[in-house]
């Protein structure tokens, strides 16, 4: 789950709201709940991560928690991992650290940073990051935006390995960068051009991943790739729609500010917007069974990956999104997990014998009942004598 919310909402439920929403995903059975960082546009409010990833971690139980993702670039190296370290060791071990290089320009250039130079600069941070890791001595690096004197951390992480996921999108530059340091992906956008059958950023991006990974003797790990899309569900298409048109043209007439993508048709128009997007197979807006093609869908063309996470935007009621992600995990996830099969298959059997268990129990019935009056035919016999004795008398 990745949540977005739009500005119209008082921010003091919103963030207690995802925080409510954590806690339901954690008990419908869902594996990974990511927060994201940003500092303008209004509708990710979430300035800090790992604030809202130690709150949930008190209101959780099994549900991994991700940092999706913390932007680099804005951190000194050192006092962030150390930060995330420590944050690993409160979730025991549940912690994701997703980075990137950041999506808002203005998050950039509030703080006098060039955003053209994000992905260099969180180049920098993941590398020195990793040298930290090693726990081979004491760091010491200088660029032009941080300086590291003889940095060491005085924390390992709680595992073995801190697993780290770098985010994805249309550029080489996050693949090639998860390759060489074998961390794992956060794919955005991984369903762009499903529908039409034309080259996904989800092939290219594992491809490019993969041959870098082997650069660099790094083991490309597909278990640690999540993959993500807008998804709202309900018991009909029908009702999907209708239900999507209290938040969908909003959001994505934000999205559309902020990434390159056009939806060529008036946002008024909600059913138009949600055709759009399912024909270029961006997002899901129906039943659980178009939520389980679409995704059997991505896993087909990807070749593979660890996590499916829906993109929370708001895009129905309260009500309504909670509803959805109950249907998901009702529906949807066991149709992967395989949870079910043990079961179906054994409901097929009991149909294979033809109503064995109901002539079985039917004659087992007749014949308790046989018995019974068996034993009560028995027990007034000596009393009718008894009886017959004491008139005689």
């Amino acid at each position: 789950m990745f949540p977005i919310h739009r500005p119209t909402h008082n921010p003091t439920l919103q963030l207690e709201g995802d925080l409510e929403l954590a806690e339901l995903c954690d008990r419908l059975g869902f594996d990974e709940f990511w927060f994201g960082e940003h500092h303008s546009g209004g509708w990710q409010i979430i300035g800090a991560p790992e604030l809202m990833i130690a709150a949930a971690a008190q209101r959780t139980a099994r549900i991994r928690l991700g940092t999706g993702v913390s932007t680099l670039s804005y951190h000194h190296p050192l006092t962030l991992l150390d930060r995330i370290i420590q944050l690993d060791h409160l979730t025991r071990g549940r912690l994701i650290f997703g980075v990137g290089a950041g999506a808002l320009a203005l998050d950039s250039t509030m703080i006098g940073h060039d955003p053209m130079e994000a992905r260099r600069m969180m180049e920098e941070s993941l590398e020195t990051m990793t040298e930290l890791l090693r726990f081979a001595g004491p760091v010491s690096r200088s660029t032009d935006w941080f300086e590291l004197r003889d940095g060491y951390l005085h924390l390992a992480p709680y595992n073995e390995q801190l697993d780290i996921r770098v985010a994805v999108f249309r550029s080489p530059s996050g693949p090639r960068l998860a390759g060489r340091f074998g961390a794992g992906m956060l794919s955005f956008g991984a369903s762009a051009a499903v529908g039409l059958g034309s080259e996904n950023p989800m092939t290219t991006a594992w491809d490019i991943y993969a041959e870098r990974a082997a650069q660099f003797g790094q083991a490309a790990d597909r278990r640690r790739w999540s993959v993500m899309s807008p998804m709202h569900l309900a018991e009909t298409e029908r009702q999907a729609r209708r239900e999507v048109r209290w938040g969908l043209p909003a959001y994505i007439g934000y999205i559309r500010q902020i990434l390159p993508m056009n939806v060529p048709v008036d946002l008024d128009d909600a059913d138009a917007v949600v055709d759009v997007l399912h024909t270029v197979g961006h997002a899901v807006i129906g039943t659980p069974e178009m939520a389980i093609a679409h995704i059997e869908r991505m896993l087909q063309i990807s070749g593979g990956f660890g996590t499916f996470v829906i993109e929370h935007a708001d895009l129905a009621d309260p009500e309504a999104t909670r509803r959805s992600y109950e249907l998901f995990a009702r529906r949807v996830i066991p149709h992967f997990t395989g949870a079910l099969r043990p079961r179906l298959a054994a409901y097929a059997r009991e149909l294979e014998h033809d109503g064995l268990t109901r002539r079985t129990m039917a004659a087992a019935q007749a014949k308790a009942g046989v018995e019974h009056s068996r034993e009560r035919a028995a027990l007034r016999i000596p009393r009718q004598r008894e009886g017959a004795h004491d008139d005689a008398r």
